[in-house]
């Protein structure tokens, strides 16, 4: 089982800008995909960006242009870059990871870091 720690979240104001970062651990044979999901009050959780293995990214249309992800292979970590933010961001966030590991794939979910965009 791989476990996910998020860090970076806070409060910023309209305009600023924040990074999120994740961090794994435990044992997996590959890394699919890597990414960030958001929930706000009373909503679903969403996707905000994902990075698969190649690469390729996947933005939120709400964010494109605004936010960047990448992520770091050999560490198996995920960062996302969130620039321009508004109140509408504010949400926890949380990192996800898909993976291989002895014939099966597996998602693991973070914990979930805080981040409120005052107007």
């Amino acid at each position: 089982q791989v476990q996910l720690v998020e860090s970076g979240g806070g409060l910023v104001q309209a305009g600023g800008s924040l990074r999120l970062s994740c961090a794994s651990s435990g044992r997996f044979s590959s890394i699919s995909s890597m990414g960030w999901y958001r929930q706000a009050p009373g909503n679903q959780r969403e996707l905000v960006a994902d990075i698969n293995s190649g690469g390729v990214t996947n933005f939120a249309d709400s964010v494109k242009g605004r936010f960047t992800i990448s992520r770091d292979n050999a560490k198996a970590t995920v960062d996302l870059q969130m620039n321009s933010l508004k109140p509408e961001d504010t949400a926890v966030y949380y990192c996800k990871m898909s993976y291989w590991f002895r014939g099966t794939w597996y998602d693991s979910w973070g914990q979930g870091t805080q981040v409120t965009v005052s107007s």
